[in-house]
């Protein structure tokens, strides 16, 4: 469970950087910013989730061929696209995120683990406020 999660969330890190890379348009400056502090609140959670699963005695998985097989995300590829679209599919990738620590959250639940229910629901908390954010643009 941790595992995809990490996956997901380094698909989503990349997408986010791969926006701010080639964001352009009226919104520029605001946009490029935003998709930083997202892509750095994204590197943090990377690294916390990776340190959860060895604190639990897993294995983290560490390649971006181990992260696409794993992940519910799909990749974006560079280039131009409009920065509304770029929003949308990071909103969409946030909600998707947002489900999962969800439902991961019940398992843990289930399970007794209170440390990492209280973990995943911190994560959630940061993918909602970001999903809030994003939609934000959107309205």
């Amino acid at each position: 469970m941790l595992g995809r999660l990490l996956a997901d969330e380094h698909v989503l890190y990349v997408k986010t950087r791969n926006f701010h890379w080639n964001v352009t348009g009226l919104d520029f400056g605001a946009l490029h910013e935003l998709f930083e502090k997202q892509y750095d609140a994204l590197a943090d959670s990377i690294d916390e989730i990776a340190e959860r699963i060895r604190m639990l005695g897993g294995v983290a998985p560490g390649s971006m061929k181990e992260f696409l097989k794993l992940a519910r995300l799909d990749e974006q590829p560079g280039g131009k696209l409009e920065a509304g679209k770029m929003i949308a599919a990071l909103l969409s990738d946030h909600e998707t995120v947002i489900r999962a620590l969800r439902e991961a959250i019940e398992v843990a639940d289930s399970a007794g683990d209170a440390g990492t229910n209280d973990f995943l629901t911190g994560l959630l908390e940061d993918h909602e406020k970001t999903a809030w954010m994003l939609r934000a643009h959107l309205e």
